[in-house]
């Protein structure tokens, strides 16, 4: 017995044979999509979760802070090296030192810490014995010339104040005095309240090393 074709009620007349095969592969394409979504949609999840599990299962802490630098030490190595005193700032404990060091044979620098910006105590030795003292202050600061002077403990500081656009390495107060042979300069990205402090903690090596010079 026959079978009578089906009427597809949207052509109002039974499928021609080409029409049903359009219709199984286009069901089937279909299917296949289909399959394929919910298999991305299931890899994804499960990446999710697996990126979660990691995340939150692995446990996590802030690198440990490197120990502050011993300046006495450094300060005690680096004078017996060139034969000649070098300063040991006195600041407040919540400094932190960076670095102590030599550069070269003729600068010792300290650099700190403070609550906000840093500060650089820097000891040009030999430097203030030269035809133009200023001329390391100087080049220490990029060419700028002093804008002032201030009295900090007794001791005349020239004092420069930098705007902020003026260098790139954001140093934007410092002050300088001579101390004997040498020429000391603090700066950095400072005010003159902090520069002030600094200044005090060496203030009276400063006045030992322009008596050891007399």
């Amino acid at each position: 017995m026959a079978t009578t074709p089906r009427v597809v009620a949207e052509l109002g007349r039974p499928e021609t044979p080409q029409e049903t095969a359009d219709r199984k592969a286009a069901s089937s394409q279909a299917y296949r999509q289909s399959k394929t979504f919910r298999n991305f949609v299931t890899a994804l999840l499960v990446t999710v979760a697996i990126v979660a599990v990691v995340y939150f299962g692995v446990p996590r802490g802030s690198l440990p802070e490197p120990e502050p630098v011993d300046v006495a030490a450094a300060a005690e190595s680096a004078s017996a090296s060139i034969g000649h005193p070098v300063l040991v700032p006195t600041v407040p404990d919540s400094w932190r030192a960076n670095s102590a060091r030599l550069e070269g044979s003729s600068m010792w620098r300290v650099v700190y810490a403070p609550k906000t910006g840093y500060i650089r105590i820097a000891q040009g030795i030999g430097q203030s014995a030269d035809a133009d003292a200023d001329a390391w202050t100087s080049r220490i600061l990029g060419g700028f010339a002093p804008t002032g002077t201030v009295n900090i403990d007794g001791i005349e500081w020239d004092e420069y104040t930098i705007a902020s656009s003026a260098r790139s390495d954001t140093v934007s107060y410092a002050i300088s005095t001579d101390a004997g042979s040498d020429v000391v300069l603090i700066y950095g990205a400072t005010d003159a309240d902090t520069a002030a402090t600094a200044a005090e903690g060496v203030a009276d090596q400063i006045r030992d090393l322009r008596e050891e010079t007399r």
